[in-house]
């Protein structure tokens, strides 16, 4: 039965074919609670009611997990934690950097991770372009950013040599593909599928092949 939110994220879980702990299970919904509740009093997100968290958030953010690598993964413009939390919920032998320039939103992420456990991330405000990291993540992550070549400039120096950068598209994103830097190219586009969404959803797959 899906008559609550958990149920939803089991059955969604279900769907995309991911394995969660009950321990798991408790941490995503833990999550939307630590939302809800901020979010009465910091505006984070317009999406608030528990199904459509489960879904927009928690389940949108986990169709990207067949592509992510580690063991560094960076998520630039998180907002209020997504994809980063829910994916490093359910990663938690890896490394996750969440970077936002909005300073509100990066102090829920750090209590978010602090209250459910998450000692493997760190949250930063800061702009991506501007960030300087001691060490390259296997997968660069974003769902914010609207422009694929945008997030090329502002992340590309993120990636690892052999890393990918994985931009969480709406609509097809063949138009934006025109205008790519001459050093980076597309490894695949992955048509993706929510469960309990209609909402068209793709994801685009970049590498830099000449990278030194």
């Amino acid at each position: 039965m899906t008559d609550t939110p958990r149920a939803v994220l089991i059955e969604g879980l279900s769907t995309l074919r991911l394995a969660a702990t009950e321990a798991q299970l408790d941490q995503l919904m833990a999550l939307t609670e630590l939302l809800a509740d901020w979010n009465q009093r910091v505006n984070l997100t317009a999406i608030t009611e528990p199904f459509a968290m489960v879904r927009k958030h928690l389940l949108d953010s986990l169709t990207v997990q067949p592509w992510l690598a580690g063991p560094f993964v960076i998520d630039v413009g998180t907002g209020a934690g997504f994809p980063g939390l829910p994916l490093a919920i359910m990663n938690p032998t890896l490394r996750f950097t969440l970077l936002d320039s909005t300073a509100k939103k990066v102090r829920f992420v750090e209590h978010a991770a602090k209250t459910l456990g998450l000692d493997e991330v760190e949250a930063v405000c800061v702009r991506a372009e501007q960030w300087k990291p001691t060490q390259r993540a296997a997968s660069v992550v974003s769902r914010a950013l609207s422009n694929i070549p945008e997030f090329i400039r502002v992340a590309g120096h993120l990636v690892a040599k052999s890393g990918t950068l994985l931009a969480m598209k709406g609509r097809d994103p063949a138009p934006e593909l025109t205008a790519l830097p001459r050093e980076w190219q597309v490894a695949g586009i992955e048509r993706l599928a929510v469960p309990g969404l209609a909402d068209e959803r793709h994801l685009v797959r970049l590498v830099r092949p000449l990278a030194p």
